[in-house]
């Protein structure tokens, strides 16, 4: 039997895809101090938020508190709307710099603490490596948001009860659809932070310092964000990752509205790919040296 050049002069029994398991990385990440911080505080936040709601004497609500005054009415109608209200607080950073946490220190906190050469020394492939990484963090980036939404629902359950799910731009909808809209609000959720998700990445294989990654990422979608808000760009701003990031409130609009959501959905999965493409392109031609 013949044996291929990957595995020429390998140890007998050496299989290059059974080398660092899905499952123990998993459990690896898991040990970590941010792992555990970063997931406790998406169960903390909603319960801050109610207990936030219980102290409110709603004195700014009548000194003219806008848009966000009546969102946060709302929000106290019932367990969905109470969801709803902690998804729109967070959807625009909170979440980003999650996401950009679980993947931006994945491969650049290795380099940083000189065990990523050793890893490879074992030997795991350059390739296998990265795709446990990267599958490690978005399964840790889509247990934070549905801890988020699910904390959430529980808590605002049980305080506000089970009613209708209610919006500004939408007729008031029955706990069962409610429910499916929202499910259809996290999936889409979901599949844009696929872009920061894939920005972080790139810049956890380029550079080697994790603050950097995390950072650099949720500076860039931040200035993606600011340059979406100038209208002098025309169609330009079309082609920004932040561009469709609000489109999930089609979602909830009577009757559903889906032109957006399907552009983000596009967009959010072309930027994530080219990353991705580029961070394994350069980490399997990178040296190694911590």
């Amino acid at each position: 039997m013949t044996q291929s050049s990957s595995t020429v002069g390998a140890a007998a029994g050496y299989r290059p895809s059974a080398t660092l398991p899905f499952a123990a990385e998993f459990r690896r990440q898991a040990s970590r101090r941010r792992t555990q911080l970063a997931l406790g505080f998406m169960v903390l936040l909603p319960l801050i938020i109610l207990i936030a709601f219980q102290f409110d004497s709603g004195e700014d609500d009548r000194n003219g508190g806008g848009e966000f005054a009546s969102l946060s009415d709302l929000a106290t109608s019932g367990g969905l709307n109470f969801t709803l209200f902690a998804l729109l607080v967070s959807a625009s950073f909170l979440l980003v710099v999650v996401v950009a946490l679980f993947c931006g220190d994945t491969v650049a906190s290795e380099a940083s603490w000189g065990s990523l050469r050793y890893l490879l020394a074992v030997p795991v492939p350059r390739a296998r490596l990265l795709a446990v990484k990267l599958l490690v963090a978005l399964a840790y980036s889509g247990l934070a948001l549905l801890l988020l939404a699910g904390t959430a629902l529980l808590a605002g359950t049980l305080r506000y009860g089970w009613e209708p799910l209610s919006s500004q731009v939408s007729a008031q909808l029955e706990p069962g659809e409610g429910l499916l809209r929202l499910l259809a609000v996290l999936g889409y959720l979901a599949v844009v932070l696929l872009a920061v998700a894939g920005l972080a990445f790139l810049l956890s294989v380029v550079t080697d310092a994790a603050l950097g990654a995390v950072g650099g990422a949720v500076l860039l979608w931040i200035l993606s964000s600011i340059l979406d808000q100038i209208t002098a760009l025309g169609g330009i701003r079309a082609f920004l990752p932040t561009h469709y990031a609000n489109a999930w409130l089609g979602l909830l609009s009577t009757p559903v509205q889906t032109d957006d959501v399907v552009r983000g959905c596009i967009s959010a999965i072309a930027y994530a790919t080219l990353f991705w493409s580029l961070a394994f392109w350069r980490f399997t031609r990178k040296d190694i040296t911590s």
